[in-house]
């Protein structure tokens, strides 16, 4: 299978770089996976795909100020995005400047943070951070938005809250799980008013979310690794929901493949560890019935997950759909609503 099957042409005007003025505005296509049909909706209509006893498995991970401006001990600048935290005093860290610093070299940042690099792991440096200060504390203070590299404008004011899920609670990642951005609070009561049931799951996006696959056979690539958690009062909410014949929906790629790693084993374990799954079309689903998630990135993994959840040929068609109508693309822009195809 090859990178270039999953391509597509993307008006630049259709990435969308502002939110909707409400969380629910956006709007909603619904891909039935096994006929192939598409439906144009709101994403207010989404309590009308639900029924009492459904369940939503939402990522509950928190974006960090994961971006920093400095200097290297040397004189010359650069800027870190911490990709991964790993204690109070350490991260994993990409680092941009015109000479990769060596380890052992100091930096300044944020003109108020003094750190050391501690060795190269990969694509990635280990840092080390000075003072008694909690990492996520600085980070908090000092750093700003880590935006996707799609979205052209600095962080404002109103990215601190809308690039953040009305959910989010475990501060680690790097990058929003987009899907849930379409919540606000209303409809969360709405969904618990008509009986359908939530969980959650942890998964720290990293930046490795964005980046398109570079070779041209799939089964090549190599994926990113993040960190999860699916705790067991999740995995027996799922269990609960299929025993009285409820169907599980993952909101968002992160959910769903933070499940699908803790069913690797053939059944939905509680755990929390590495994952660096990587699903395209053959893949056998394990867990979800259901995926609500936007429309993602070309040649990415993303693109593949969904074209392995709804059929290839259904996600072509979707997403030519989508063009055609204007529809709102990746993390600000709208939903999509699939169902497996069997």
């Amino acid at each position: 299978m090859k990178t270039s099957d999953f391509d597509f042409d993307l008006p630049p005007e259709l990435i969308a770089q502002f939110p909707t003025q409400e969380r629910s505005q956006s709007r909603l296509l619904h891909l039935d996976g096994a006929s192939g049909a598409l439906a144009d909706g709101q994403f207010s209509d989404l309590p009308q795909f639900l029924k009492p006893g459904d369940l939503l498995v939402f990522n509950d991970t928190r974006v960090i100020k994961a971006r920093l401006f400095g200097v290297k001990d040397s004189g010359g600048k650069l800027e870190v995005l911490i990709e991964r935290v790993l204690d109070e005093h350490q991260a994993l860290a990409h680092i941009r400047a015109s000479h990769a610093p060596k380890p052992g070299s100091g930096l300044l940042l944020a003109g108020k943070i003094a750190a050391t690099v501690e060795e190269r792991q990969g694509e990635l440096q280990r840092l080390r951070f000075a003072g008694e200060t909690p990492l996520l504390e600085l980070l908090e203070q000092y750093g700003s938005l880590p935006l996707p590299p799609y979205i052209t404008h600095a962080p404002e004011a109103l990215d601190e809250t809308r690039y953040q899920t009305v959910y989010a609670r475990q501060p680690g990642a790097v990058a929003a799980p987009t899907a849930g951005l379409h919540f606000d609070p209303a409809m969360l009561a709405t969904l618990e008013k008509i009986g359908v049931r939530t969980a959650y799951v942890t998964l720290h996006v990293g930046a490795g979310t964005f980046q398109p696959v570079r070779v041209e056979e799939i089964a090549e690539h190599h994926m990113h690794s993040e960190w999860y958690t699916v705790p067991q009062r999740t995995v027996d909410s799922i269990r609960l929901a299929r025993a009285e014949g409820g169907r599980v929906m993952a909101v968002g790629t992160t959910s769903l493949r933070a499940l699908e790693s803790a069913a690797a084993g053939g059944e939905l374990e509680a755990g929390s560890g590495e994952t660096n799954i990587f699903i395209f079309p053959g893949y056998r689903f394990k867990v979800v019935e259901r995926l609500l998630t936007n429309f993602h990135l070309p040649k990415s993994t993303l693109l593949m997950l969904v074209s392995a959840f709804g059929g290839m040929e259904n996600i072509r068609r979707a997403y030519r759909h989508a063009v055609e109508n204007r529809y709102r693309f990746f993390s600000y822009g709208d939903a999509m609503l699939i169902e497996r195809q069997q």
